[in-house]
């Protein structure tokens, strides 16, 4: 794992890193300062291995939650840097916050929402390069909201035309949905390919809570590799 230190993030910086495979973490919440992180075994999705527990399958689709997308992107990323219990220190600092906001306000990142009514449960946030998407943290306050939030991701990035969901690093919890490990000289191959790609992350489909779920359980319908 390949390490430079950083103090200063901008979004020029943020792009040409990734576009090398490259990404910051802080060592900790409270600190200024970020290092450039480029795994041996990068974690990721080939959209097409995608997979899922069918017991969220079926939770999916008696759904309590409202889907969004794009509506709190500052809420989204604020909340995955919030300590935990279990989790009391993470790798989002200020630096990271305020870079990635920037990211969203000129249309590069994007967040993944569940809410129950007006509180925002969980969610996920992340980079769109080409055809790949990047990403970068979540979060559930209720259950399951994370992983519907998942879900709603994949079916999102089927239908937009991605091939790779870059999960950075591989974890039980990602395993469930068919993240692997890839060597970084396979990655680096991948990335130079499909950056090349245009997919849009903000078309299909459309923004409406009921459209939003109604096309992710039709893409998780059509897809026959469950657990």
């Amino acid at each position: 794992m390949a390490r430079d230190d950083a103090s200063i993030l901008n979004v020029d910086d943020l792009l040409a890193a990734y576009a090398l495979g490259y990404f910051p973490m802080a060592r900790a919440r409270h600190e200024a300062d970020v290092v450039w992180v480029l795994p041996d075994q990068r974690g990721v999705l080939p959209l097409n291995e995608a997979r899922a527990p069918k017991k969220l399958l079926r939770f999916l689709r008696r759904c309590p939650f409202e889907l969004r997308i794009n509506t709190a992107f500052q809420q989204v990323i604020e909340a995955c840097a919030a300590p935990t219990p279990g989790r009391e220190e993470t790798w989002i600092n200020d630096a990271i916050i305020e870079t990635y906001c920037d990211l969203h306000f000129h249309g590069h990142a994007h967040s993944v929402e569940c809410w129950n009514g007006n509180a925002l449960v969980g969610g996920l946030y992340g980079i769109a390069i080409g055809g790949i998407f990047c990403g970068e943290s979540m979060f559930s306050k209720e259950p399951n909201a994370s992983k519907i939030a998942m879900l709603h991701l994949i079916a999102r990035l089927k239908l937009a035309g991605f091939s790779l969901l870059d999960t950075q690093f591989h974890t039980e919890h990602l395993a469930q949905f068919g993240v692997r490990e890839m060597p970084n000289n396979v990655y680096q191959d991948e990335l130079r390919k499909l950056i090349q790609v245009k997919a849009d992350f903000t078309q299909p489909p459309a923004n409406s809570s009921a459209e939003i779920l109604s096309s992710t359980i039709y893409v998780w319908q059509s897809m026959t590799q469950t657990s």
